[in-house]
């Protein structure tokens, strides 16, 4: 199996996708990092060049292909909505459920972290599209369809992620076997990450174990998301729906964040990267990676029939 593998592009993507992020970083870096103040308030230039960031696995994806001739086949933009819808309904709607999960056993670990007047959200991250709501259920179903809609604002951003990960180096990556697959893009995907996560990006610095803890959580994360994202992708034959989820999770990824009783704690929780608020993509993923089938391609046969049904249903004349 490992010998189908084709190295060549394999390299010549990572290689393409990581010098831009190291590139990037370093600019970033030498300009005085990411943050005007942590953890939402970014400097215009990190803001700038993080976005162009995402782009990168779509630019390796492109430049591969043009550097080894690869050709334009098996791109996965065709949007399938025909046989895939439920898997666009699932990239839009499970990334919530998980992200609430999470928090939620956060908060039902933690007690005394749990603010239902959501004063940290109100005085830190702002309102304004549910000013007057204060009871926790109707902000959680007031914001959340809120977030998903305005998280289509950041579609292209996501697809230039989605367009190389999950279109390009998953595919690539299946002679190895579909969890194998999962996994190894779930880690270049999170080292890619690696040179903003020393920067603060996710967990700051602060927090116990710096900074070797965070770039390891954020693996583990990382692995959490690539499979629900492969999923999507496989299962529905399209990068769109993989683009969708992942423009979603981001968008999530403060929702839980509203309830909490002073400065969150990012390595822990309530947002899903951290080690407990993660808990609910950590049962989604678990869920996804132990169900047959689950991961394979849309267009993979079914595996044969064993002999004896086969000889039972030649005899009943089936």
């Amino acid at each position: 199996m490992i010998s189908t593998i084709d190295r060549g592009r394999i390299w010549i993507f990572v290689a393409i996708a990581y010098g831009i992020s190291i590139v990037l970083a370093l600019v970033i870096y030498l300009n005085g990092g990411i943050f005007v103040k942590f953890p939402f308030v970014l400097t215009p230039l990190a803001m700038a060049l993080m976005m162009l960031l995402m782009f990168s696995p779509a630019i390796a994806n492109i430049g591969t292909r043009v550097i080894t001739r690869e050709g334009w086949s098996n791109m996965l933009l065709r949007p399938n909505l025909r046989r895939g819808w439920p898997l666009y309904l699932a990239a839009l709607f499970l990334p919530a459920l998980a992200t609430i999960v999470g928090g939620a056993i956060y908060y039902l670990l933690f007690p005394d972290r749990f603010d239902p007047s959501m004063t940290y959200g109100r005085e830190t991250l702002g309102l304004v599209p549910v000013a007057g709501v204060t009871d926790v259920w109707m902000f959680l179903l007031t914001m959340t369809p809120f977030t998903i809609a305005l998280s289509m604002l950041s579609l292209p951003l996501a697809f230039g992620e989605e367009f190389g990960w999950r279109a390009y180096l998953l595919p690539k990556l299946l002679p190895l076997g579909a969890r194998k697959a999962v996994l190894l893009v779930g880690a270049i995907w999170a080292v890619w990450h690696w040179p903003f996560v020393f920067m603060g990006y996710e967990y700051w610095f602060n927090y116990w174990g710096a900074p070797v803890v965070g770039p390891l959580l954020w693996l583990v994360i990382c692995v959490y998301f690539s499979t629900f994202l492969a999923w999507v992708t496989l299962r529905s034959g399209s990068v769109w729906p993989a683009a969708l989820g992942h423009g979603v999770i981001n968008a999530l990824a403060s929702l839980m964040v509203y309830f909490t009783r002073g400065e969150p704690e990012w390595l822990i929780g309530p947002t899903p990267v951290g080690i407990i608020g993660s808990l609910g993509y950590a049962a989604l993923a678990l869920l996804i990676f132990f169900t047959p089938r689950a991961l394979a391609p849309i267009d993979t046969p079914p595996p044969p029939e064993p002999k004896v049904v086969q000889e039972l249903a030649q005899r009943a004349g089936i």
